[in-house]
C-alpha cells in the first residue's frame, strides 16, 4: 500500500530514501520512488519509522498509518543553515540561536551599519555527541506551524537551549556560524532600543520577507494556497506558478497561514560581502541584503535612527508618536491593516512624516493569527493590474480596505516590471533637489548595486501617481524605464504638518551608497523632515 511521500525542505521529491517500519509484529523495509513515494506491504496501525539518505539528517518517527491518508515525511539537507528566534528583540532581551549544523561550529555577533562591527564570540558547540547540533524538522506542512528548532531530540537541559541578550545599541545584527571546516552560514537578528534613542525610526521589512520565504516548501508564491498532496519532481511541470495561466495563483480567498519560525536563506549575507559591493541574486535584491544598504548610508552620512521590524510596530512596540520621522523601504509590500491606519493616522492627523524609499509597498494584506504567524490576504481577484482593474481596485490591500496610493501618493503596476532605469527631473525648482545642480530634463540616478534589474535607481518593480493620490501630490521626477513605467518620485504635505516623501522604486536604496544625487536627495529629505517648526 502508498504509505506516503518523502520530501526536503523545499517539498521537492526524495528518491532512494531508506525505510524501516517497526511494530509488535516485527520490522520492514522500504525505500522511496522517483516521485518521493513510499510503498510497503504493512497493514494500517502505529509503527516506529527511521529514515536514513546521504546528504540529509537520519531520524526516526512514530506514526499512525492509515489506507486514506498518505503520510508526508520530512528530511532535512545537512547544509549549514540557522536563525535567531525571536527573529526581531528589544535590546537586553534574549533570544535563542537555533543552527542546523552537522559539525562543530563557531558563533559571532555582528552589527551590519555602514561597517560590519564585530561585537563578540559567542562561543564554540558540539554538543559532545556525533551530529548533536544537526536538527529534525517536523513532518507534514511546517510552514504553517514553524519549523521549531532545538524542540526535538533536546530535553530541557538549559545547555541545550542557547540565548544571546540583545546590545542596548539598535540595528541590525548578523550572527555568523562557520563549522570547523569552513562552511559558513549568516543569519539576521533586528534589535529594536528598549527606550527611542532618536526622532528616526525605520522598519525593516520582516513580513515580506516572511511572504517570500518558501523554506518548508510554501511561500506566497510556490504553493500559496496549500501544499499540494504530492512533492515535486520537476517545478517547470509540477507547480501551477508556472503551469497555470493565473500565475501567482492569487485567486482564492483563503490561504495557509505562513509561519515566521523558519530560516530565511536569501537574508544571509557572505562573509566578504562589502556594503559597496553589487547585490547580487534574484531573491537578495529586495530582502534584507538591499536593505542594509540604506542602513548603513544612513550611518555613513551621520543619521541616528532606531531599527524595528514591521511585526513590532503590528504588535506596538514601536510607538510612532516617539519619533517625528518614519522611514521605510526597498520592498514593503505586505502590510497589515491595523499598521496602514496607524501609520496614516500619524502622518494626517498628528504632523508624521514619511519618506517611502521602496517600490510596490503596502500592496497587499496580511492578518496576524498570532506574533510568530501570518496569512496573507490576496483576495480572489487575481494579482496583476488588469485582473485588479476589473473590479475598480488599484490593488490587493484596495480589494480589502484602500488603494495605498491614498497615504503614499503612489502605488505599483507592472508597467516597467523587471527593468532598470535612471531618473528625469520633471520640477527642478522643488527644495529635494537642493544643492545638486540638476535641471528639468536632467538624467540623475544612473549608478546602483541593485543587480537583478541593473540600469537606474529606478526599477525591479515601480509605482506612480493614480486617481487615489492625495490632490496635492507633486510629481518631482520619474524613472525612465520602458512602457512608460518608471517609478515616480512625489512629494506631498498633510493639513497636520505631516508629509510624505516617495520614490516609487525598489531598486532605490541600492543606488543611496553609489549614486551622489540619490544621497543628496534623500539627505535633504531627511534633514529637512529631522527639523522642528520654530
Amino acid at each position: 500500500m502508498l504509505i506516503g511521500y518523502v520530501s526536503d525542505e523545499r517539498y521537492v521529491a526524495l528518491d532512494g530514501v531508506r525505510f524501516e517500519f517497526e511494530c509488535n509484529a516485527g520490522s520492514v523495509e522500504a525505500h522511496s520512488r522517483a516521485t518521493g513515494a513510499v510503498y510497503a506491504d504493512i497493514p494500517p496501525g502505529h509503527y516506529h519509522v527511521t529514515l536514513r539518505k546521504d546528504g540529509f539528517g537520519a531520524k526516526s518517527v512514530d506514526m499512525n498509518l492509515r489506507e486514506d491518508e498518505p503520510y508526508q515525511f520530512r528530511l532535512l539537507n545537512s547544509r549549514l543553515v540557522g536563525y535567531m528566534w525571536p527573529k526581531w528583540v528589544q535590546g537586553g532581551e534574549k533570544a535563542e540561536y537555533r543552527v542546523h549544523s552537522t559539525e562543530a561550529y563557531r558563533l559571532d555577533l555582528w552589527r551590519y551599519g555602514w561597517e560590519k562591527e564585530h561585537i563578540r564570540t559567542i562561543g564554540w558547540f558540539d554538543e559532545h555527541g556525533p551530529l548533536a547540533t544537526a536538527q529534525i524538522t517536523p513532518d507534514g506542512d511546517y510552514t504553517q506551524t514553524g519549523i521549531q528548532f532545538n524542540h526535538r531530540g533536546y530535553s530541557n537541559n538549559p545547555h541545550h537551549r542557547q540565548y544571546v541578550t540583545a546590545p542596548e545599541r539598535p540595528g541590525l545584527y548578523y550572527l555568523h556560524a562557520r563549522t570547523v571546516s569552513g562552511n559558513f552560514f549568516a543569519f539576521p537578528w533586528i534589535v529594536a532600543p528598549a527606550r527611542p534613542q532618536s526622532d528616526t525610526a525605520v522598519l525593516a521589512s520582516n513580513i515580506n520577507w516572511n511572504a517570500y520565504n518558501n523554506f518548508g516548501g510554501r511561500s506566497n508564491y510556490i504553493h500559496p494556497i496549500a501544499l499540494p498532496p504530492q512533492p515535486t519532481v520537476n517545478a517547470r511541470l509540477d507547480l501551477a506558478r508556472y503551469t497555470s495561466d493565473a500565475h501567482m495563483q492569487f485567486t482564492a480567498e483563503d490561504y495557509a497561514p505562513l509561519s515566521f519560525d523558519r530560516p530565511e536563506l536569501f537574508n544571509h549575507i557572505p562573509e566578504t560581502t562589502r556594503i559597496t559591493d553589487p547585490v547580487e541574486g534574484r531573491s537578495e535584491c529586495h530582502v534584507l541584503p538591499a536593505e542594509w544598504r540604506l542602513f548603513g548610508w544612513l550611518e555613513r552620512e551621520g543619521f541616528t535612527y532606531d531599527l524595528y521590524a514591521e511585526t513590532q510596530f503590528h504588535f506596538e512596540t514601536l510607538d510612532l508618536d516617539n519619533y517625528r520621522v518614519l522611514i521605510i523601504s526597498t520592498h514593503p509590500e505586505y502590510w497589515s491593516q491595523e499598521m496602514y491606519y496607524r501609520l496614516k493616522t500619524w502622518v494626517f492627523e498628528r504632523g508624521g512624516k514619511l519618506m517611502y524609499l521602496g517600490g510596490n509597498g503596502l500592496n497587499c494584506a496580511v492578518e496576524f493569527l498570532d506574533e510568530a504567524t501570518m496569512t496573507v490576504r490576496n483576495g480572489s481577484f487575481g494579482g496583476s493590474s488588469s485582473d485588479l482593474a476589473k473590479v475598480n481596485k488599484e490593488s490587493r490591500f484596495d480589494v480589502y480596505y484602500e488603494s495605498e496610493a491614498s497615504l503614499l501618493g503612489v502605488r505599483c503596476t507592472e508597467s516597467g516590471i523587471m527593468t532598470g532605469a535612471p531618473y528625469k527631473v520633471i520640477d527642478a525648482s522643488h527644495w529635494v533637489f537642493e544643492g545638486t545642480g540638476l535641471t528639468n530634463d536632467e538624467v540623475f540616478g544612473e549608478q546602483g548595486l541593485h543587480m537583478r534589474c541593473h540600469g537606474g535607481a529606478s526599477g525591479h518593480e515601480t509605482d506612480k501617481l493614480s486617481p487615489a493620490s492625495p490632490a496635492n501630490c507633486q510629481l518631482l521626477a520619474k524613472g525612465l524605464n520602458p512602457d512608460d513605467g518608471g517609478g515616480e518620485i512625489v512629494y506631498h504635505e498633510t493639513a497636520s504638518g505631516g508629509a510624505v516623501f516617495s520614490v516609487g522604486s525598489i531598486s532605490y536604496p541600492c543606488s543611496l551608497p553609489a549614486d551622489d544625487n540619490i544621497s543628496s536627495i534623500t539627505r535633504n529629505v531627511l534633514t529637512r523632515f529631522q527639523q522642528r517648526e520654530a
